[in-house]
C-alpha cells in the first residue's frame, strides 16, 4: 500500500498553563493516512504506538499493523485517548477531525458518527427543553455530575455550554423531539443565536477552563435548587436571573433558569471558577477561587471594577477576552503612587 500524509494542525490546550485535569489513560499515537485500494481512497489512521487495552474492540488488523477508520479515530481523540498526527508528525486538531467528518469523504458523516459513538460509549442522555433553555438530565453515567449541572429534587439540570461541553467529548448524547438526537452542529446553532444566555465566546472560555480541571458554574447560579426561600434570594441578588415554576410536576418546584439571560454585552460577571477537587460537593462547594467577567472588547473602567468588587463580596476577580478563539485572562491590582514633595 502507498500513502501520503494528511495534513493539519493542533488546537489542542490540554499542555496550557493553569489546572491540567488528570487522565487515567495515557495517550495513544497515530498517523492518519489516505491509502489507495481499488481507486478508492479511504482515510484511515495507523497506529504507530499501541497503549491500553481497547485495540481488542477497536480497528482492523492488516499484517503486525491496526488501522482505524475515521469515526473511530475521532471517538478516541474525543474522549483524550489518542493523539493523532498528520504531515511532518504535527498534531491533528479536534477541529480538524470534525471538518474531515462533515465532508463525508471517508464514508463516514456526522448522523453515522452519531450514532457510533451512542453505540460505543454508555454515555449519559439528556433531554432538551426548547422553553426552558436547558437540558434535562435523563440518565447519568461516569462521574461528572458531581461537578455539572444543578439540582432540583431527584433531577439535574444542564446550562447550554455544560450540554455541549460533555457531547462534544463524547459523553453525552442530547435528544430533542420524539427523542431523536441533536447534532452537534445543532447545538452550535444554539451557542450561536445566544438565546440561552450564552454566546459562542462565553462557550469557549467555559470550555477552555473546564478543559484545564476547573470547576466552572454560572456566576450566582446556586449549585442546588432546595428551598423556595434561597433560590428566591438568589434571583433578587442578580437582575439578569430568573426562575420560573415547573407545571410538569406534582408540586411547585422551582426550576433554576438562571440560564437564559445572562448577556455579555458588558462587563459583568460570568462564571464562579472552582479549583479541581475531587472531594466537591454541590450542598457546599464553598467560594470559588475568582469571579470570571467577560469583557466585551474594551478594558473595564475604574467605576465597573469597583461595582463588580462590592458586588462580589470580596472574591478575587479576573477577566477575560476572546478574539479569533484565543482566550486571554487578566486582572487589575490597585496601586498606590508615593505623593512626591
Amino acid at each position: 500500500m502507498d500513502g501520503e500524509d494528511w495534513a493539519s494542525s493542533s488546537g489542542d490546550t490540554s499542555d496550557s498553563e493553569g489546572y491540567v485535569q488528570d487522565r487515567n489513560d495515557e495517550e495513544h499515537y497515530f498517523t492518519l493516512m489516505i491509502y489507495i485500494s481499488c481507486s478508492l481512497e479511504m482515510g484511515v489512521a495507523e497506529v504507530v504506538e499501541k497503549k491500553g487495552g481497547m485495540w481488542t474492540t477497536t480497528g482492523i488488523v492488516h499484517g503486525s499493523k491496526i488501522y482505524c477508520s475515521i469515526e473511530e479515530t475521532l471517538f478516541l481523540a474525543e474522549r483524550g485517548e489518542l493523539s493523532l498526527l498528520g504531515a511532518n508528525d504535527s498534531l491533528v486538531s479536534l477541529k480538524d477531525m470534525y471538518r474531515k467528518i462533515a465532508e463525508g469523504k471517508n464514508g463516514c458523516y456526522w448522523e453515522s458518527f452519531e450514532v457510533y459513538r451512542h453505540l460505543r460509549k454508555n454515555i449519559s442522555r439528556a433531554k432538551w427543553d426548547e422553553e426552558m433553555g436547558v437540558a434535562e438530565v435523563v440518565e447519568k453515567k461516569g462521574g461528572m455530575w458531581t461537578t455539572t449541572g444543578i439540582v432540583h429534587g431527584s433531577k439535574i439540570y444542564c446550562s447550554i455550554e455544560e450540554t455541549l461541553f460533555l457531547a462534544e467529548r463524547g459523553e453525552l448524547s442530547l435528544l430533542g423531539a420524539n427523542d431523536s438526537l441533536v447534532s452537534l452542529k445543532d447545538m452550535y446553532r444554539k451557542i450561536a443565536e445566544g438565546k440561552n444566555g450564552c454566546y459562542w465566546e462565553s462557550f469557549e472560555v467555559y470550555r477552555h477552563l473546564r478543559s484545564l480541571g476547573y470547576v466552572v458554574g454560572r456566576h450566582g447560579v446556586p449549585w442546588t435548587m432546595k428551598s423556595v426561600k434561597n433560590a428566591s434570594a438568589s434571583v433578587e441578588d442578580m437582575s439578569e436571573n430568573k426562575v420560573i415554576i415547573d407545571q410538569k410536576s406534582k408540586g411547585l418546584h422551582l426550576i433554576n433558569e438562571l440560564f437564559n439571560n445572562m448577556q455579555i454585552n458588558e462587563v459583568r460577571p460570568a462564571f464562579d471558577v472552582y479549583p479541581p477537587n475531587s472531594k466537591f460537593r454541590k450542598s457546599s462547594p464553598g467560594d470559588p477561587i475568582f469571579v470570571l467577567c467577560l469583557t466585551s472588547g474594551h478594558p473595564p473602567s475604574k467605576p465597573e471594577i469597583e461595582d463588580l468588587e462590592r458586588r462580589c463580596n470580596g472574591i478575587p476577580l479576573k477577566f477575560c477576552h476572546v478574539e479569533h478563539g484565543r482566550v486571554s485572562f487578566f486582572s487589575f491590582n490597585w496601586v498606590e503612587l508615593p505623593v512626591i514633595p
